[in-house]
């Protein structure tokens, strides 16, 4: 069995991937917390493969990393590689998102995730990228999932992620779709 360290401190973050990559024969393990990457990349790719190949370089073990947000047409992409920055908390996001989007019309969106696997020596072995395009709702609908949930609408399945079931959200999702598509990579 394999060793892939997740390039994150974050146990949920943890979790999900291991519900992606349950068909592989490896053990996830979080990267210590004192060892922080700086994503200083200018896309979603170059941070998932900055910080894969960093945590892999420094730990000489197998690394994975993911970044993901959102891109909004009518803001020229943003809030983009800054979305969890684009405010404190995921109310102050969608408030902030919401004004600068105001009242237009061109409301269409999508979420990016970028997934990069690093060897040992920090070259990048594997990486993938998922979207789930959408439309930017005016007010939040949904109690379930987290940050741009509640405005994220998803035309054919008329509802929010924030409505979705966490089944039906993993297998649409910007997330979903880049595991989908690096599974076969691996294997």
């Amino acid at each position: 069995m394999k060793k892939l360290i997740v390039a994150t401190s974050n146990s949920g973050k943890l979790r999900e991937m291991e519900e992606y990559l349950a068909g592989l024969d490896c053990l996830l393990e979080l990267k210590p917390k004192e060892l922080e990457i700086e994503e200083t990349g200018d896309s979603f790719m170059a941070n998932a493969c900055l910080k894969a190949s960093q945590v892999a370089r420094l730990l000489g073990e197998w690394a994975i990393a993911d970044d993901s947000g959102l891109a909004v047409d009518a803001l020229d992409g943003a809030p983009g590689i800054y979305s969890a920055r684009y405010g404190s908390t995921d109310g102050e996001r969608i408030a902030r998102l919401l004004r600068e989007l105001g009242d237009r019309e061109d409301r269409r969106g999508r979420f990016i995730c970028a997934v990069a696997i690093a060897q040992p020596d920090g070259s990048i072995a594997y990486s993938s990228e998922g979207i789930c395009e959408g439309e930017i709702l005016p007010h939040p609908l949904g109690k379930g999932g987290f940050g741009y949930d509640p405005i994220f609408y998803v035309p054919q399945e008329q509802q929010t992620f924030a409505q979705m079931s966490p089944s039906v959200k993993r297998r649409l999702s910007h997330r979903g779709r880049a595991f989908e598509a690096l599974l076969p990579q691996i294997n």
